[in-house]
């Protein structure tokens, strides 16, 4: 890695209380990864040989679904894993992983980051965070995909991002992420044509509006109501 590693890893949550001399080891058997816009960091079914933490930058984690369609499983952003899952059982990527913006990943070889585990018990902790988060938000997704309306699914997607990325705009929330209506309709398991016609309606009313940079949350409490 570049010698400015040691804060590259420091400002990782997954990284941040190990020691400086545990950060080296880890540096020692990992790169910094640089992706633009719509890059793919890794594809479904591709052999799981690195372990991937994303330092800067969003991505978000796509599914081949029947017919041709992709469903994106989550939106991850700086810190959270890549692949820890799958790479832990040495079997292939069960999603593809694909930049949502310019992004930076700290890629820890498999074999050796494994090694790790067995004498790094904070970064173990860290592991186990990680993958305890990844497990808790694909229960919520399939639960939102399989036992909802498509318009409650769409108010529950902007709450997350509301409360994950949000920042306070005046009366409401910005949300400094870009999605396409494809984009949103494969996070709430529908077709663009429902999106469209949803977040047109939605900008309307003043529920949410679309901005070139992101996404203005200007009725919480309508998402809420929603979202129920």
């Amino acid at each position: 890695m570049s010698p400015d590693s040691e804060a590259l890893l420091r400002s990782c949550a997954l990284f941040s209380r190990l020691t400086p001399e545990d950060r080296r080891k880890v540096a020692e058997i990992s790169v910094e990864k640089h992706y633009d816009k719509g890059d793919q960091v890794f594809a479904e079914g591709d052999p799981s040989d690195l372990i991937f933490t994303l330092v800067s930058g969003r991505v978000k984690i796509v599914k081949a679904i029947p017919g041709g369609k992709e469903l994106i499983i989550e939106i991850l952003g700086p810190g959270d894993p890549l692949g820890a899952i799958a790479a832990y059982e040495a079997r292939p990527y069960p999603a593809s992983a694909i930049a949502l913006e310019e992004a930076v990943c700290v890629a820890s070889k498999r074999a050796a980051f494994m090694g790790l585990l067995e004498t790094c018990p904070s970064l173990v902790r860290g592991m186990l965070g990680g993958f305890s988060l990844r497990i808790i938000e694909l229960g919520k997704r399939l639960g939102e995909i399989t036992g909802s309306r498509v318009e409650a699914r769409f108010a529950q997607i902007f709450l997350k991002l509301s409360d994950r990325l949000g920042r306070p705009r005046g009366k409401g929330i910005f949300v400094p992420i870009v999605l396409s209506r494809q984009d949103l309709a494969d996070l709430a398991g529908t077709t663009m044509e429902t999106s469209i016609r949803i977040m047109s309606r939605w900008g309307k009313e003043g529920v949410v509006s679309t901005e070139s940079d992101g996404f203005l949350v200007s009725s919480r409490d309508e998402l809420e109501s929603l979202a129920r």
